[in-house]
């Protein structure tokens, strides 16, 4: 038993190391290698909005406005601007996090519901802006033609072509993102956003500056979502209008409870075992979507921690 509690200590020790080393060999464990690439990708979409729900309390219904942001934003930069892809995935980035600035500005003035709602109000603005601006974006066709070519590397010709290449290549990208979450978290800013969340009154009483926490981490999180949207655009090699539909909000919420909301790797079991539903239902009928609603009501309702929540207070209690 002491011998578990150590791997269990090691573990939430060396949190980054351990999902790292997960997603490392995830590839081995899917079907295919597409399947895997999207469960990195909306695994990291799922700590981007997990930080904002899971660690302050702020149920947002518009982070696919991020997402599509940074994906558009990627494909602009290299389509229509010419730009290398490294320098178009900083320009999709950049531009989240400053949607994220005007959208946080406008969201942390009001609470509960209403900021929900007020998000997705905002994401659908955002949405039509890009729907509209056709000889950009594509408009309703989506943006097409972005190519990421071979790279040498210490020698070595990187392939974008190849599965495997792209897989490891993404994972470089959120592995830098895991770290700096866990450098965040593990700051006295991390202690503050979870203040905020468990009494927001208390934590002003306390002198932090509650809105100014919120609009940070608002634009942290939009960063982050911008970065899976980039990431996304590179994969695809197409950007689909759909990115920044108010669905892809709802997934990340369903996601992120069925993961863990609040747990560091919770994100990405909730990603994979939604994507992997979906992949495999989609297969059986097309009324996919009342299976998964049916499997997320179940794990709500019985594992209101998560998935990856739940296993963690069990193994907590079997310590």
């Amino acid at each position: 038993m002491s011998g578990m509690n150590e791997f269990i200590a090691f573990v939430r020790r060396h949190r980054v190391a351990a999902s790292i080393a997960f997603l490392l060999v995830m590839p081995l464990l899917m079907p295919y290698q597409a399947l895997a690439v999207n469960i990195l990708i909306f695994g990291l979409f799922a700590v981007g909005f997990n930080l904002l729900f899971g660690y302050t309390g702020l149920l947002s219904f518009g982070h696919a406005a991020f997402l599509g942001v940074g994906s558009y934003l990627t494909g602009i930069g290299m389509v229509h601007m010419g730009l290398p892809w490294g320098v178009a995935v900083l320009l999709g980035v950049a531009s989240a996090a400053l949607v994220g600035v005007v959208m946080g500005y406008l969201a942390i003035r009001t609470r509960g519901i209403y900021f929900s709602m007020v998000t997705l109000a905002l994401a659908q603005i955002v949405y039509y802006a890009f729907y509209k601006a056709e000889r950009w974006t594509g408009g309703e066709n989506g943006l097409r033609g972005i190519q990421v070519p071979k790279m040498e590397v210490f020698g070595f010709t990187l392939d974008f072509l190849n599965p495997n290449t792209k897989y490891y290549v993404i994972l470089a990208f959120v592995a830098v993102a895991l770290w700096f979450v866990s450098r965040l978290l593990a700051s006295p800013f991390g202690a503050v956003m979870e203040a905020v969340r468990e009494n927001e009154k208390r934590a002003a009483a306390c002198g932090y500056d509650v809105d100014r926490t919120k609009l940070l981490v608002f634009v942290i999180s939009a960063a982050i979502c911008g970065l899976a949207g980039a990431l996304r655009a590179l994969h695809l090699s197409v950007v689909p209008i759909e990115s920044l539909h108010y669905l892809l909000s709802g997934q990340a919420v369903m996601m992120c409870l069925l993961g863990g909301m609040g747990t560091f790797f919770g994100p990405f079991i909730g990603a994979g075992v939604f994507l992997t539903l979906e992949d495999v239902v989609t297969t059986m009928t097309r009324h996919w979507m009342a299976v998964v609603g049916a499997v997320f009501m179940f794990f709500v309702l019985f594992f209101p921690a998560g998935i990856w929540g739940s296993f963690m207070k069990r193994l907590d209690k079997s310590s």
